[in-house]
């Protein structure tokens, strides 16, 4: 996602949006399950089963209920049949390839809003129930260590509001659906281990009707057409978070183009609109050529922008198909350097965030921190906007962002129901600041390198706030953990390296 304009933005220029996310994720007893069962809200209990089940997580200090323990997913193959009408639920089947990793008589998938019509497991039927926001399984047999989980779950799809203080999942269109799952909205959408940290290959298959076209992440792996109807399959070459997952399905031109190395670079546009905004999808390759110069090759099988007609209120770096809301490309009073630094923060994503995922949601200054530095970076080299002039506002911002929404690497925990509320300041300008800081401190040539092995080193993986700075002391020669501490974690700002006269404003906050 994009952060707040660049501070240095034209006094002359109309006021330029905040595109930060303000404007723009066991053990029972066994019972065995009808094997048609009758369908059952997911928020309700589906069927018998043992008691007391109870909402799972991982533990992540941000998101305590998402993800589940005991199982291991490789793969996701989801289906989703549109009826043409984006106020009703999709009929959906989930298909989860897992392997067990501890002694399991039930398990817990992440998934709330839909309905649940069957379960089965290794092929056989389970019963289900709920717990907050998990389904419940308990298969007919228990699971050891080591065994495959072949789980099928066939529900609906409900791109409907999931309630009044939460928004994410579907995201309707003028014309269709698009997904926006970041942070934890991805089990809105389909059933899932909804975490970073388990990421998996994924399969898509959409159904919709003649003169629909629907387009996923990865590249077109099938195409089946009937009277009425077509599916259209998609396939990712990568490992993916849940919140990263997209399916676009409007009246869209899929427009194609050639980036570096024979990069296949595909943009989903709405039909009546690809004229207009191809002068905009003509920069994508260059962009590209331009991020591979920094930090090198980039990391997946395709890239493109989906402009969506909706009203968002940010944008999103779906993995391979980054979601922008169409506005932001026709409303004149932005001008083409900032348009084109946003375009460079979602593609800067593709590394940053997808490529490399953060473990755990403290870790998103690293996603959203390299996204900002380049963006920045982008301006600067492309369009005289001074990197030093907006890193020394941000810093006299930092001491406030760090009371409001606490320091980079340690932010606060959002608001209940509200997922975007991470999504501060602190981990835009804040933590792109850390990272100028760093260069400062091991130079320029250093820091570069760094970049490079950082997204070499952990390419289709994860990795913590502790890796970059080991690896920082690695590339640096020393240990450079004393000094990023106090950047990271700390309450106030640290001086800045070769810059003693920079100051914290009274005022900031």
């Amino acid at each position: 996602m994009p952060h707040t304009p660049d501070p240095q933005s034209s006094s002359s220029a109309p006021p330029l949006p905040d595109t930060r996310r303000s404007r723009r994720s066991r053990r029972g007893g066994r019972l065995r399950a009808a094997l048609l069962a009758p369908a059952v809200s997911v928020c309700l209990v589906a069927a018998s089963a043992p008691s007391p089940a109870e909402p799972l997580g991982i533990g992540d200090r941000l998101f305590p209920r998402l993800g589940n323990p005991g199982y291991d997913v490789r793969a996701y193959d989801l289906s989703f049949t549109y009826g043409g009408d984006n106020t009703k639920p999709l009929t959906a089947v989930t298909r989860i390839n897992a392997r067990v990793t501890e002694n399991l008589e039930r398990f817990n998938l992440d998934f709330s809003h839909g309905t649940v019509q069957s379960v089965t497991v290794n092929g056989d039927p389970a019963s289900f129930t709920t717990a907050g926001e998990d389904l419940v399984v308990t298969p007919e047999t228990p699971l050891v260590p080591g065994t495959p989980l072949l789980v099928t779950v066939r529900h609906t799809s409900d791109p409907s509001k999931p309630s009044a203080d939460r928004d994410g999942g579907w995201v309707r269109t003028t014309d269709g659906l698009a997904m926006a799952n970041q942070a934890d909205a991805a089990h809105f959408v389909f059933p899932c281990n909804d975490h970073p940290s388990d990421k998996a290959d994924f399969t898509f298959h959409v159904t919709a009707p003649e003169g629909y076209t629907a387009v996923a992440n990865g590249l077109p792996a099938g195409l089946e057409r009937t009277a009425r109807t077509t599916t259209w399959t998609y396939r990712s070459a990568h490992p993916m978070a849940t919140e990263l997952a997209q399916v676009s399905i409007g009246r869209s031109a899929v427009l194609h183009r050639q980036g570096p190395h024979g990069l296949p670079v595909r943009d989903v546009v709405p039909a009546k609109d690809k004229k207009a905004l191809e002068p905009w999808l003509a920069k994508t390759p260059g962009q590209i050529a331009w991020m591979e110069s920094k930090v090198g090759p980039y990391p997946f099988e395709t890239y493109g922008l989906l402009m969506a007609q909706a009203q968002t209120g940010f944008e999103l770096e779906t993995q391979t198909l980054s979601l922008f809301e169409k506005e932001v490309f026709t409303e004149p009073g932005y001008p083409a350097w900032y348009v084109e630094s946003i375009m460079v923060h979602e593609l800067s994503h593709q590394w940053f965030g997808d490529s490399v995922s953060p473990r755990s949601w403290s870790d998103v200054w690293l996603n959203e921190g390299h996204a900002t530095w380049y963006e920045a970076l982008y301006a600067q080299e492309k369009a005289d906007r001074p990197m030093e002039a907006r890193m020394k506002a941000a810093y006299a911002a930092s001491d406030g962002w760090r009371a409001s929404g606490g320091p980079p690497a340690a932010p606060k925990p959002p608001k209940a129901g509200q997922k975007i509320g991470i999504f501060r300041a602190n981990v835009y300008d804040g933590a792109a600041l850390v990272l100028y800081a760093l260069r400062q401190e091991i130079g320029a040539d250093a820091f570069q390198r760094l970049e490079r092995k950082w997204v070499g080193t952990h390419r289709d993986g994860t990795a913590t706030t502790a890796d970059f700075v080991r690896l920082a002391s690695e590339v640096a020669g020393r240990d450079v953990s004393g000094f990023l501490r106090p950047w990271l974690y700390g309450a106030k700002t640290p001086p800045m390296p070769g810059h003693p006269d920079w100051r914290p404003a009274t005022d900031a906050g």
